[in-house]
């Protein structure tokens, strides 16, 4: 029942945004009478790749999609959405379909809308005027499809919240990032690089086209960040003086009210901040709604912090006397350590746990480098190197990521991945070659494929393959025990057998003999479950509950 009431808050804060009513904020769009507003012309070279004026976009080979834009606010969000309309509309049809199929009812939807009436009153009036003017470029290039849901702006504003309420309602399983830094004595050039999973997972096809957006804004600095199409907040990128930002999730609070959304804060960072102090100071101008930790790396001070954001706090984190830095998902501040939502976040959820992987793989490898850096990032093993099963939310590459990146802010170069997951070729990208060399009118790829870092050999290996299947047969899994059908013995085996070391598998197999009172299997099952790495705390004491139930049963 909690994990419905939290899918219904979920999908009602971003997809049924059937909301605001008469409110302001239904009929509010940002003023763009000083902007030329006439709508790019877009020549298609192919399926693959597109041209407007010096703007592009193209597909590179390893299937990563290449997004150059400048100029103002309204230029930039207009030639956005051109370039990439028919991604767009795809994007937000996987993104909608979605909720469709979570929420079905009529009825539910009805309720929900009553509660978003007042819900996203304020949303609009805690984004920039200028992320508001970009925002409404690229809406003009949405889907009417869900014109029912919200107009074209309020839903391309409202959707820039969905990474925060996914956050706050951890009961989603949507995040769970993971970043480092080393430099000085840690790092093999001396010189600061920063490494980050981003786990943020709808589903398989959201992550299907991914953008890497190299924007060159008529104010601010010339940045890059990984994006999907639609997206035009922040959550992985640098700038080309060497700034870099990454967030990851903290425990929050349901947001009763919308505020700054954490991508559009680190997105003003991105754009506008050249030091640390420089970041920390737009941090500290906006109010967030949900709690964050947002990691800055700086090329001109050879470091990384962490900027720790709540809606009532902020803090900054740094380890003394280190060349190193980790961050999961909790905080690590001496304003947010010791308070008690922080401390369930450590006991119950996994961050610890990856928390202690990255500090015993970085004592592993003394000095750190590209190449280094993406085994790490692409670990699939738990504490002291024991399996964890594939797909483990203990694991540092959980085999969801919507993409693994690694900077070197000083050489201006990023690492960004390529599908699947982390395990794609990490494509490399210079800032400097492709800011300060392009060519205008022509659309080539930007990446340095010298310096590309080679697919994870994980990808051609059978167990790969059997965790293709398992999750599939993971997904009948689940429609077997709602529907209560009786599983074939031969159906179990391969099930089990496709994810031997996931503790998954038995306990699903325990639910389902539970269902049907073959007491003595289940126990067998969820004994065997103990076994293996549980990901969470809350999950192991349901097992053990489970167990004392049966042992009752079974006297």
């Amino acid at each position: 029942m909690k994990n419905r009431i939290t899918y219904l808050f979920f999908l009602g804060f971003l997809g049924i945004l059937i909301s605001c009513g008469t409110s302001k904020s239904k009929n509010h769009q940002p003023d763009i009478s000083s902007y030329n507003a006439t709508k790019p012309i877009v020549t298609k070279l192919s399926d693959s790749i597109f041209i407007s004026g010096n703007n592009s976009l193209l597909k590179n080979k390893q299937g990563l999609w290449e997004l150059y834009v400048e100029g103002d606010p309204l230029e930039i969000g207009l030639n956005t959405g051109a370039l990439s309309d028919s991604l767009l509309q795809k994007q937000q049809q996987i993104f909608f379909s979605k909720i469709k199929d979570l929420i079905p009812s009529k009825f539910e939807q009805k309720l929900l809308r009553h509660f978003l009436k007042w819900y996203n009153r304020k949303l609009y009036a805690n984004v920039p005027e200028e992320y508001q003017t970009e925002i409404f470029g690229v809406s003009q290039y949405t889907s009417h499809d869900f014109d029912n849901i919200a107009p074209q702006y309020q839903r391309g504003l409202y959707l820039h919240a969905a990474h925060d309420i996914g956050h706050a309602l951890q009961d989603l399983a949507l995040v769970g990032c993971s970043s480092f830094a080393a430099w000085g004595e840690k790092s093999e050039d001396g010189n600061l690089i920063l490494g980050r999973n981003f786990d943020f997972y709808v589903n398989d096809a959201f992550a299907e086209n991914k953008i890497i957006a190299f924007v060159k804004p008529e104010q601010g600095y010339n940045f890059m960040m990984v994006s999907w199409p639609g997206m035009i907040g922040a959550v992985s990128g640098m700038n080309q003086q060497g700034l870099t930002v990454t967030i990851n999730a903290a425990k929050s609070e349901i947001p009763m009210s919308a505020k700054t959304p954490i991508s559009i804060l680190t997105r003003e960072i991105l754009q506008h901040a050249s030091t640390i102090d420089e970041a920390v100071a737009i941090a500290k101008k906006r109010s967030v709604f949900v709690s964050e930790s947002i990691m800055v790396g700086s090329a001109q001070d050879n470091k990384a912090v962490l900027i720790e954001v709540s809606p009532k706090k902020i803090d900054v984190y740094e380890v003394p006397n280190s060349n190193q830095l980790i961050c999961s998902n909790h905080f690590q501040s001496e304003t947010f350590k010791n308070e008690k939502r922080n401390q369930a976040q450590i006991a119950d959820s996994h961050s610890e746990y990856r928390f202690e992987r990255m500090e015993e793989l970085l004592s592993e490898n003394k000095k750190i480098n590209p190449e280094i850096a993406s085994e790490i990032l692409r670990d699939k093993n738990g504490l002291n190197n024991i399996p964890l099963g594939f797909g483990n939310e203990k694991a540092l590459n959980q085999l969801l990521a919507h993409h693994g990146i690694i900077f070197k802010p000083k050489e201006k170069l990023v690492w960004v991945s390529a599908n699947p997951f982390q395990l794609g070729e990490f494509v490399c990208y210079n800032l400097d070659s492709i800011f300060n060399g392009r060519k205008t009118n022509t659309a080539i790829s930007f990446e340095q494929e010298n310096l590309n870092i080679a697919k994870d050999p994980f990808i051609k290996t059978e167990a790969f393959q059997n965790y293709k299947k398992f999750k599939a047969e993971n997904h009948q899994m689940d429609l077997y025990l709602k529907k209560e059908e009786t599983i074939s013995p031969e159906f179990l085996q391969q099930y089990q057998s496709l994810n031997p070391d996931y503790w998954v598998v038995y306990y699903k197999a325990g639910l389902y003999f539970y269902q049907k009172k073959q007491f003595r299997a289940a126990q067998i099952n969820f004994e065997k479950a103990l076994t293996k790495e549980i990901t969470t705390a809350p999950e192991k004491a349901k097992i053990e509950k489970y167990l004392k139930k049966l042992k009752r049963k079974l006297q």
